[in-house]
């Protein structure tokens, strides 16, 4: 999954983009027994605690998930939310973004954006150091775009935000030895030039990279062989305020203190981050096992929200949920749509998206604390998000007009439609599992696109763990048709990362003229101007819309629970520090 008034500098503002777990846990028959409506507007974003701090304090943080996580701890590698979770303490970005999520001066690095001369001027603090104590130099700066550039590069995060450097394409073809359009002008400036600068690069993760890799401790390793190195799996040399000292793979983590943080040592003497499931979550409250859960379910809030010795906090999370049409295949680094696909008719897309009740499943799955998704731009990124749509609500009547409109007929009489050449139609439904509430959830949207006569079957035949799901939409499984994802967006409104021609992101394999021009149009100098920004925000929204390639599901807020005993933790995106090297604790146990 990107955030922040006089800067935050929270990991996921920084590492672009995500993929969310489905998470959750209810009462089995797939709804939560307690299902009144909550409303987070009144529930803190920050913690409460006036006692005095405990020297040398341990944080003990359980990250709920029904997996086991990949361990990808550094920027240029991670895939996940899960990894993503686990990286907070440690990882930080080079810059310091405001509440409107843009760059602004005093992290680690300070950017200088040129749009006259299509240049960005990356300036890293004198002070800044890995944790073993080494400079971070521009050479670390550079040494990242090397590695994301370079051909071998097994990650995600090569995509037109790279391409739009000079002399990157060369460079990943294997034509250049270097990228020219990247120089250290020092040992602590970088100036990159670009085909084109626009205005989503003054946000955080929105064409300017906002990591370095620490060069030195990859020397010798060749680019295919990082995923697979100690220097990634074992020791990850960082420059946030810990760093990682002890990790069990797919299970815990533990941190220490990273004595040269650039903004004075942390005050705790430890962190240790657990994996702890769903089901377990709330047991887990009760029993006092953590100081704070993260990616807690919203759908067992009630079973949690008074649980003695603990705060919520609550905010609206940078994030949607989303049913995804697989249209095509990722051939050659970019998109290859086929109009030929079997999800390629639009009308079908559209049907399907209508035949769902999502308000509804925002009130009895979690309590109201997620609510219908209308546009690709959420509500978080304020004007940019275009009030007007209405998205698609459920309209059964609307949905079977559409498909007997587009030849979608039951010829046989059996209640269920053929295609438009009257052969048998089946669907093919790819969901995640995690929890309880999975299941039922996954089932209610099977039996809705039942009642208006789709044949729709799980791919698996049941529901899929989110590591293989994942691996399943990137390597585009002919078995999936169609299925239920959830993204964190990030700090950058662009849609251009998850929807664009070069996106690996891009797990449905739209793409059309119209698409991309709509796309540069948010990401050309143009929308410097703020009304043409939000015009070209608004078009692309409705375009999406229409097409349904995607169809938003769910608006979703988030839940951090929270020991009485921890102090100076904020949860807020315009914070003006990093809440992890300022965390302390004021009782020796919980």
């Amino acid at each position: 999954m990107k955030k922040s008034v006089l800067g935050t500098i929270t990991l996921l503002s920084v590492l672009a983009l995500a993929a969310c777990g489905n998470g959750g846990t209810s009462s089995s028959d797939g709804g939560n027994d307690a299902t009144q409506t909550e409303d987070i507007t009144g529930l803190p974003i920050e913690v409460e605690n006036d006692e005095d701090t405990v020297e040398a304090g341990t944080l003990e943080v359980g990250v709920v998930m029904d997996t086991q996580f990949q361990g990808l701890f550094l920027t240029e590698f991670y895939k996940d939310n899960y990894d993503a979770q686990f990286m907070l303490p440690s990882n930080e970005s080079l810059f310091l973004t405001d509440s409107d999520f843009k760059i602004v001066d005093g992290g680690a690095a300070n950017l200088e954006l040129d749009p006259d001369n299509n240049t960005a001027t990356v300036t890293l603090r004198d002070n800044l150091k890995w944790s073993d104590g080494e400079d971070v130099t521009a050479e670390d700066v550079i040494f990242s775009y090397e590695v994301i550039g370079h051909a071998d590069y097994a990650g995600i995060r090569y995509d037109d935000n790279f391409t739009n450097i000079v002399g990157m394409e060369e460079y990943n073809a294997g034509n250049a030895e270097t990228i020219s359009g990247i120089t250290a002008e020092d040992d602590k400036t970088v100036t990159i030039q670009y085909k084109e600068v626009h205005p989503g690069m003054l946000q955080a993760g929105g064409g300017v990279y906002s990591s370095a890799l620490p060069k030195h401790t990859f020397e010798g390793i060749e680019v295919a062989d990082m995923e697979s190195s100690d220097a990634l799996r074992k020791n990850p040399v960082v420059f946030g305020p810990y760093y990682m000292t002890n990790i069990v793979p797919g299970e815990s983590v533990e941190y220490v203190p990273n004595e040269y943080y650039y903004d004075g040592q942390p005050p705790l003497d430890k962190l240790v981050f657990r994996s702890v499931t769903s089901a377990a979550s709330v047991e887990a409250m009760n029993s006092k096992q953590y100081d704070l859960l993260l990616s807690m379910p919203t759908d067992t809030y009630p079973n949690y929200k008074e649980i003695d010795g603990y705060q919520v906090l609550g905010r609206p999370e940078q994030a949607y949920t989303y049913l995804g049409f697989k249209l095509g295949k990722w051939e050659d680094g970019k998109v290859a749509y086929d109009e030929n696909s079997k999800m390629a008719d639009k009308s079908l897309r559209q049907a399907m998206g209508y035949a769902l009740d999502n308000n509804a499943v925002g009130e009895r799955f979690y309590n109201g604390l997620r609510s219908n998704g209308t546009t690709l731009i959420p509500p978080v990124f304020g004007s940019l998000h275009d009030e007007t749509l209405e998205g698609y609500t459920l309209d059964l009547d609307k949905a079977n007009q559409l498909l007997d409109d587009a030849g979608y007929e039951d010829v046989d009489g059996d209640g269920i439609r053929e295609d438009k050449d009257g052969n048998p139609l089946t669907i093919n439904f790819a969901s995640m599992a995690g929890g309880e509430t999975a299941q039922p959830l996954a089932d209610y949207y099977v039996q809705q696109w039942k009642e208006i006569g789709l044949n729709v079957e799980y791919t698996t035949g049941r529901l899929i763990d989110f590591q293989a799901f994942y691996d399943k939409l990137e390597n585009d499984d002919p078995e999936i048709d169609v299925y239920q994802g959830a993204w964190g967006t990030g700090s950058d409104p662009s849609p251009t990362g998850l929807y664009g021609p070069n996106s690996a992101f891009n797990y449905t394999r739209f793409e059309s003229d119209e698409n991309t021009e709509l796309l540069a149009a948010i990401d050309s100098t143009d929308s410097f101007d703020d009304a043409k920004r939000k015009e070209a925000f608004d078009a692309w929204q409705a375009y999406a819309a229409d097409e349904a390639f995607v169809i938003p599901t769910l608006y979703r807020n988030e839940l951090l629970p929270i020991s009485n005993r921890v102090k100076d933790f904020t949860w807020a995106y315009d914070a003006d520090h990093n809440p992890w090297a300022t965390v302390s604790v004021t009782a020796e146990a919980r």
